[in-house]
């Protein structure tokens, strides 16, 4: 019994500098008030959501609107008194810099019919007004391709489309409820892998016929391709496969499915459908991917070079304004440094912004800053901005409003966040979940231990406006993004005011002989 008692004691005095830090974690009360009441009652959102999008407009990827942006973002935060401002170039972009002229797309037999229509990125013009009748290329494996050999020239070409429509019966804009947020919070210990039911072998063989089709109507000169991409008569933006300096490909151009589904309805009725189509695209010379970043530098001279890091990405595809995708993000990091600024902050560390570039096409920006600052993507070698890195903070799900956070497996960082975010529980934010999520900038920095977060939010119609012609500033719900902001700015401002760094998950060298993706 004496040894074991013994053990007791040894046993506690291990875990008492354990439980003395878990329970020491803190929050700055006083910080959230001056926050909430200044975006309150001094809140840029709404008038930053109209330059943002109404005034710049899309921002694909090296675009000549993109780089306008660019130029307007940087003065923008020399304005807010931000140091460092630049624009950052991180990364080849081997598409170069495309923007689209013109577009008018009509069915003119067997009636008269005109169609919202989107051109895909970095395809071709038209060689002025083409008209003609409407082929359907209906074609499921490469040798359906020599039924139409001496067919196609000079031909409008409509490609069939695996998407139909179906009506919906759910709400197109939701919240979460109680119970599902709950269910966030619980970790699951299964799953089917990181594409669950994705056929990728299928994909793979459909992307093969793609091309092959692409490569043998532009042999057989076809003079435009018309594609089925998005509903509610809403074309969705894509991009077709092209490297800078190549021959300019194909004018190709996406109708929403209902357009489409009537072309092709008619056509396979044996009723002769013709088409008016005039797409002008104009390719520039601009071949980098850039990101735009600006500072509040930190003041403690043990802390100074540690980065806390908020960012979303800043391209968008070129149907819409790129509102909720991701303009939204854009706007709420840029309030943040705006309140932090004002409310004359001196934070430990830095505090930077970063919006990013080339998202996407495969997360360009973000994977060219940790290349530039945190890792060398070809020898594997850590840089200073490694150590130095104390935690990004991500939003890119659109307009909806944060109902808590992703750990993203990280469980030493529960207690931390849970502190951090009781104050807002009274605004439905306080969930704290231990899975990943996917799809954006902070999985550049994940893999390799940091912690970078994206938060939970409400999906608020982001299926039915992302990458469309309808992603404008009317996605946007400013109450939502005035709530984002007051959040992400009081987390930003307790992690570079901790006297810790935030606990990281355990960094694993990369094996050089192990087959990887890169990265």
């Amino acid at each position: 019994m004496k040894s074991i008692k013994s053990l007791s004691i040894i046993l506690l005095f291990v875990l008492i500098p354990f439980l003395a830090g878990a329970q020491h974690e803190s929050v700055d009360l006083e910080m959230v008030y001056k926050i909430k009441q200044y975006e309150k009652s001094k809140s840029q959102i709404e008038e930053l959501s109209f330059w943002m999008t109404d005034y710049l407009g899309p921002r694909l990827t090296a675009s000549a609107a993109k780089l306008r942006a660019n130029e307007w973002v940087k003065e923008k935060f020399e304005e807010y008194g931000l140091e460092n401002a630049v624009i950052d170039e991180v990364r080849s972009f081997s598409r170069g810099g495309w923007d689209n002229k013109k577009t008018y797309v009509a069915m003119t037999a067997p009636y008269y019919s005109s169609f919202a229509a989107n051109p895909k990125a970095w395809s071709g013009s038209t060689k002025g007004l083409v008209k003609g009748e409407v082929v359907l290329v209906d074609i499921k494996s490469e040798e359906d391709l020599e039924n139409f050999k001496g067919k196609l020239k000079g031909k409008i070409a409509i490609m069939p489309s695996s998407a139909t429509y179906e009506p919906s019966f759910e709400p197109l804009a939701t919240r979460y409820t109680d119970e599902e947020l709950d269910a966030l919070t619980q970790e699951s210990l299964g799953g089917r892998g990181r594409y669950g039911n994705f056929d990728y072998a299928a994909y793979m063989k459909a992307q093969k016929l793609r091309r092959a089709a692409a490569d043998f109507m532009k042999s057989e000169g076809v003079a435009v391709i018309i594609h089925g991409s998005g509903q509610f008569n809403v074309p969705r933006s894509t991009g077709v496969s092209y490297k800078s300096g190549e021959k300019e490909p194909i004018a190709e151009v996406n109708l929403p499915i209902e357009a489409h589904g009537r072309i092709v309805r008619l056509i396979k009725h044996d009723v002769p459908v013709h088409m008016e189509v005039d797409i002008k695209n104009k390719f520039i010379k601009s071949e980098q991917v850039t990101n735009l970043m600006a500072e509040i530098p930190g003041t403690d001279p043990d802390l100074k070079d540690e980065i806390v890091l908020i960012g979303g990405h800043f391209d968008s595809w070129h149907g819409g304004t790129g509102a909720a995708d991701n303009a939204s993000g854009c706007i709420v990091m840029m309030e943040v440094m705006r309140i932090l600024k004002e409310l004359d902050v001196q934070p430990r560390r830095t505090i930077r912004i970063a919006l990013w570039g080339g998202e996407e096409q495969g997360l360009n920006g973000s994977r060219g800053y940790v290349e530039k600052y945190i890792r060398d993507s070809k020898t594997m070698e850590l840089k200073p901005g490694f150590d130095n890195f104390n935690v990004y903070f991500n939003m890119d799900n659109g307009t909806g409003k944060y109902r808590g956070i992703y750990l993203q497996g990280n469980e030493m960082i529960r207690p931390v966040f849970e502190t951090w975010l009781a104050p807002f529980a009274s605004m439905g934010a306080s969930t704290v979940s231990i899975r990943n999520t996917s799809g954006t900038d902070h999985q550049s920095f994940d893999p390799l231990g940091l912690p970078a977060f994206q938060f939970i939010q409400d999906d608020i119609e982001y299926g039915r406006g992302y990458h469309t012609v309808m992603d404008t500033y009317e996605r946007l719900i400013m109450s939502d993004l005035k709530h984002n902001a007051i959040i992400t700015a009081a987390l930003v401002y307790e992690a570079a005011m901790r006297d810790e760094k935030l606990p990281r998950k355990p960094y694993v060298k990369p094996d050089p002989n192990a087959r990887r993706m890169r990265f």
